[in-house]
């Protein structure tokens, strides 16, 4: 899947738009995703993700990067073997534009 466009509380994706946040995978999209802490990214909000072991999981934390990522989980994927970036999400959207690994997932805040 393709990211055709990314503003501030919106994204679109094979010209569908998304106002709430998202996890694409390679086959389909996850709307509507919440985490438990609002702005703080644990293991078991992307239980799922972990589940289907990406090669690439690229993690964009809000227009202006406001969500954070805990370091317990940036240790338990690097231990599964799984290629992390984190970033504001116009920066982390490129990346993951611009990769040609097919088992990869974007995990995207649309916010803040």
């Amino acid at each position: 899947m393709r990211i055709d466009d990314y503003k501030f509380g919106r994204i679109v994706i094979g010209k569908k738009v998304y106002t709430k946040d998202v996890i694409v995978f390679p086959d389909h999209v996850k709307e509507n995703w919440w985490r438990k802490s609002g702005h703080n990214l644990v293991e078991d909000d992307i239980k799922d993700v972990i589940e289907y072991r990406p090669e690439l999981l690229v993690i964009g934390r809000g227009k202006f990067g406001l969500m954070k990522v805990g370091e317990e989980l940036l240790k338990k994927l690097k231990e599964l073997g799984v290629e992390v970036v984190v970033g504001k999400t116009d920066e982390t959207i490129r990346v993951y534009n611009s990769s040609d690994v097919e088992r990869k997932v974007g995990a995207f805040h649309l916010t803040c």
